[in-house]
């Protein structure tokens, strides 16, 4: 009987013997340069790029990459969630390498975060139909829909129905700033929110999921690393929480009989940041991002304002109890105040350990291709951390100039891109052979 070592258990050595030696450059920086100024202008909102999840604007960023794919022959189709998939068939009926990202954007957000990792696969993929190389097993596209948290409040949304993660009785409750559900903006868009369970993927059909990313910190650029590999993704829990005073006029009310609701809302935050800084939660973030007062009016003390507060860490536990700290501060804050508290938990999504023996693919990729690597964790949320639940996933950062990310300036160089294209292709190409020497082995055992 023949003993076979699992992909789980996979060392260098291992994965050394799965290449060839030295990797070729073939990423075309012009190529990709030229795909993001076509998206780019998709959402274009001057300087900055508003493309909100189940818009017009998403929807034709992804038609448009679903006719670039479609040219290159691969099989197209969109899902219940809107995420487009497009299939590169295999020489064997194997289960599929996906590799992909997301095309949405944050309001007056850049051209980078998550567009990156899409023209990436895309370019793979000519990569290797103009080299005229076969994969084994089938490679997938995944255009996701919804990733970024910033119209919902629930970030990954089209990577978390692919997994079951996502419900019909959340897309009810899900609404933006102007009360649209995300039931409704499905059908805005032309989706049908009572198929989205026929979006779920099946486990067996997919043997890992690969995505593009540029860092959105600055520790590559620092460090003058054209390369990061992802070992864990953060959590972030968030919380929309309202504070109820008392709208009263700013002159005729004394300081001692007020029930200023903007002024408890500025003491919450303030603990908030404490805990986060304080020697127990090293490592956590707390952010405010969205504050809303009402009425404001310069002559009136604020009556109600609502405002998120977004936990993020590296520790499951950590994070959840820092939101609960954050709550507790919160009903403590008001009650001296005298105030009225609102708390709902908006989004909860828990940190994610991607898997070594995956890693060691793209780190010997790297070395393969000439570059060298760090090993660094995520602060943001990703579709890889979600499909991690189902499907073992790796991220390829690149770096991000300063650091700038979910603002206009954000920017990373065509060059460093194609570095990333590069070592992700070769990754893809290591994995099916090493996984087809896999299989094979299996079989052999089976037959013994």
């Amino acid at each position: 009987m023949t003993i076979v070592r699992g992909p789980q258990q996979t060392d260098d050595a291992t994965v050394a013997a799965a290449g060839d030696g030295r990797a070729e450059k073939l990423a075309q920086p012009g190529r990709l340069s030229q795909m993001l100024r076509a998206i780019a202008e998709i959402g274009a909102d001057g300087d900055a790029i508003s493309r909100l999840a189940f818009t017009e604007q998403e929807r034709q960023a992804h038609r448009l990459v679903a006719g670039w794919l479609d040219e290159l022959g691969l099989q197209v189709r969109e899902d219940a969630i809107g995420n487009t998939i497009a299939e590169r068939p295999g020489r064997h009926a194997l289960p599929a390498i996906g590799i992909g990202s997301h095309l949405d954007s944050v309001p007056h957000g850049g051209r980078f975060d998550g567009i990156v990792g899409v023209v990436g696969a895309v370019e793979l993929i000519r990569v290797l139909s103009e080299r005229g190389i076969e994969t084994d097993h089938p490679l997938r596209v995944v255009c996701f829909a919804g990733e970024e948290g910033a119209r919902f409040g629930e970030p990954c949304i089209g990577s978390k129905a692919v997994t079951g993660l996502l419900e019909r009785r959340d897309m009810r409750a899900m609404r933006d700033a102007q009360g649209v559900s995300l039931a409704e903006a499905l059908v805005d868009v032309g989706l049908d929110p009572a198929k989205v369970a026929s979006s779920r993927w099946e486990p067996a059909e997919w043997a890992a999921f690969l995505e593009l990313h540029v860092e959105q910190g600055r520790v590559l650029e620092e460090a003058n690393r054209p390369i990061g590999l992802v070992d864990v993704v953060s959590g972030s829990t968030r919380l929309r929480l309202v504070t109820r005073g008392r709208a009263d006029h700013s002159g005729g009310t004394p300081m001692s009989l007020r029930a200023d609701a903007l002024a408890a809302a500025a003491e919450i935050v303030l603990a908030a940041e404490a805990l986060a800084n304080d020697e127990r939660h090293r490592g956590t973030r707390a952010t405010v991002g969205y504050l809303s007062v009402s009425p404001n009016s310069i002559t009136t003390i604020p009556g109600l304002v609502t405002f998120t507060v977004d936990v993020r860490d590296v520790d499951s536990d950590r994070q959840r109890e820092t939101a609960d700290d954050v709550v507790s501060r919160a009903r403590q804050i008001c009650e001296r105040r005298q105030l009225g508290l609102d708390v709902a938990v908006i989004a909860d999504t828990s940190p994610a350990v991607l898997p070594i023996w995956l890693r060691e693919f793209t780190a010997s990729a790297a070395r393969d291709v000439g570059v060298e690597y760090l090993v660094l964790t995520s602060g943001a949320s990703h579709d890889a951390q979600v499909i991690n639940r189902r499907v073992p996933a790796a991220m390829i950062f690149v770096p991000s100039r300063e650091g700038l990310s979910h603002v206009p300036g954000e920017w990373t160089s065509n060059a460093d891109i194609a570095t990333g294209v590069d070592v992700m292709t070769e990754t893809v190409l290591r994995l099916d052979r090493f996984l087809v020497g896999l299989a094979g082995e299996r079989g052999l055992e089976g037959a013994s």
